[in-house]
């Protein structure tokens, strides 16, 4: 892309009416981060970005991009999508020779759509982003009368980035009859050829859109790519670090350089974090450190009608209450790291262990609503799927040792995670 001059136009000019709120939908956040911003890093490699928005929010999003590259720039739009779009093309820098127009509320198109538009449009100069229909698709003028059932093989779904020789569609706006189109294809007299979309490149239109994009935000973040980066000389609070998981995240960090800080209560920096001046007392006696896992955790193999209240309400204070503290009186670093280590059965309550399973359940909400609080903040939770812990060992004795992870692998990934720069992402081990 570095050897032609190309822009990227990313339209972020909606206004929320859809999606039910007065805040439009790119500025809703998603797994901590502006919608808006999630679709602005796939673009980074143009030779220019301009981000086309309603005019009332322009400083913010300047604000917004203060640290990102300088070759971004905010305009205000129009009345109207087309609008929008003309003005920002008129924007483009002296000598664009192509230009790729993307819905800023897309954030998961693919690096491969993203290249394959650009190809495409230097090819063809003009081409659009297209996904087959898996439903039936239905011809009706009133809305209320099926007028024709068409062969749904011929028609597809148009989805966003749409790419053009910065020329034709220049002259496109500029002699177009159309005042209010929807998409900038329709206004070009010019074959286009068609780029293979993808299902995951949805258009975030209304709440339900949202929960769906924090399902696909997950699942693209269940693994993550090993970093480089180094945590040598940091400090990092590991609660319950005394054995299984937290003891192997103790030992990888001592081995990365960096200086762990145990808490629990049977060791130096003794505190019962079921308690909120412990919690208090604890943390100031610290300081200010660069990161924080919380791995303190007890567990109980038993259905709801044998547990005592004493029962329930310990597994609460340990699996949960403990945390929040833990999270609410550690001291970080501005950049500094919280990662929250919750379990498989979140996702699902189990009869035998009920109370376990909703406060890990409760861990991962936690966690995502402390990311959405701290946005300068990496705050992540590790779902660590069954583990060969003492713990585990004492509760399902007869399981197969070669069917469960190992806590190394478990502290691979939390070290790897301290590593990253994302937040209020639920990673999956």
């Amino acid at each position: 892309m570095q050897d032609v001059r190309n822009s990227a136009i990313l339209l972020m000019g909606g206004s929320g009416s859809r999606f039910g709120t007065e805040l439009p939908k790119q500025f809703h956040r998603l797994s901590g981060k502006k919608i808006y911003l999630h679709t602005l890093d796939k673009f980074l490699e143009f030779s220019e970005i301009i981000l086309v928005c309603h005019e009332k929010y322009v400083a913010e999003v300047q604000e917004d991009i203060k640290n990102y590259p300088s070759h971004i720039k905010v305009i205000a739009g129009g009345d109207t999508r087309q609008a929008s779009s003309y003005l920002g093309l008129l924007a483009c820098q002296k000598g664009t020779e192509y230009v790729v127009i993307h819905d800023a509320v897309r954030p998961f198109v693919s690096k491969r759509i993203i290249q394959q538009n650009f190809e495409g449009a230097i090819l063809h100069q003009a081409v659009d982003t297209c996904i087959p229909s898996s439903d039936t698709i239905v011809h009706s003028k009133t809305g209320t009368v099926i007028d024709e059932i068409p062969n749904r093989s011929e028609y597809l779904r148009g989805q966003t980035p749409q790419s053009f020789h910065y020329p034709l569609i220049l002259r496109a706006h500029q002699t177009t009859t159309m005042t209010n189109s929807s998409d900038d294809c329709s206004l070009v007299s010019h074959p286009i050829h068609i780029v293979q979309g993808d299902e995951h490149n949805i258009k975030i239109t209304t709440g339900l859109d949202l929960f769906i994009a924090e399902q696909l935000f997950r699942l693209s973040h269940t693994h993550l790519t090993e970093s480089k980066s180094s945590i040598r000389g940091k400090k990092i609070i590991i609660t319950g670090g005394t054995g299984g998981i937290g003891k192997a995240i103790v030992s990888l960090l001592e081995q990365e350089g960096a200086t762990p800080i145990v808490v629990s209560r049977n060791t130096l920096l003794s505190a019962d974090l079921t308690s909120y001046a412990a919690a208090v007392s604890i943390f100031q006696q610290i300081g200010v450190v660069d990161g924080l896992i919380n791995c303190v955790g007890q567990f109980k193999l038993k259905e709801i009608e044998d547990l005592t209240p004493l029962e329930i309400e310990e597994q609460i204070s340990v699996n949960l209450t403990s945390l929040i503290y833990a999270c609410k009186c550690v001291k970080l670093t501005d950049d500094g790291h919280i990662i929250n280590i919750s379990s498989s059965s979140y996702s699902k309550g189990r009869k035998e262990y009920p109370i376990y399973s909703a406060a890990k359940a409760a861990v991962v909400n936690f966690t995502q609503g402390l990311a959405d609080t701290y946005k300068n903040k990496k705050i992540n939770v590790l779902v660590p799927h069954r583990t060969n812990t003492p713990l585990r060992r004492e509760h399902f004795p007869s399981e197969p040792v070669a069917s469960l992870l190992t806590p190394e692998e478990i502290a691979l990934a939390a070290v790897n995670l301290l590593k990253q720069n994302i937040t209020g992402s639920i990673i999956s081990v």
